[in-house]
């Protein structure tokens, strides 16, 4: 048994527009922008969605969007997903990077958020 939620969407954005990126989403959703010590690539944008995370990403690639699910045991979480048409291609940290049927990139990503517990879906 594990559990997990879609707790994340980001706004990907080649690494040298990614400031213009995130003051322009900071300015259209009114929220402030605040880059992650440690990891200057990402920019926060809290309060844009309740109870998800919206943050524009540094990418040495095009623009896009991808979501993250988060979960209490990333192994299994990635079973899951795999077993309904997901294939992983990379890996970064202790996140695991898939591309879903269509196309889609996500990362499943270990919990993290003060309410995941209360959004989680329990998976048997």
């Amino acid at each position: 048994m594990h559990r997990s939620r879609l707790s994340t969407i980001l706004i990907d954005a080649p690494t040298a527009e990614a400031g213009r990126s995130a003051a322009f989403w900071s300015a259209a959703l009114g929220v402030p922008a605040r880059t992650v010590p440690g990891e200057e690539q990402f920019t926060s944008l809290p309060g844009a969605l309740p109870s998800l995370t919206l943050a524009v990403q540094a990418v040495d690639d095009q623009a896009r969007y991808h979501v993250d699910i988060e979960t209490d045991d990333v192994d299994a979480e990635t079973a899951r997903l795999l077993g309904l048409g997901a294939v992983e291609i990379n890996r970064w940290l202790e996140c695991r990077i898939l591309r879903a049927p269509g196309g889609h990139i996500l990362c499943v990503i270990p919990e993290h958020s003060a309410d995941f517990a209360t959004h989680a879906t329990v998976w048997e």
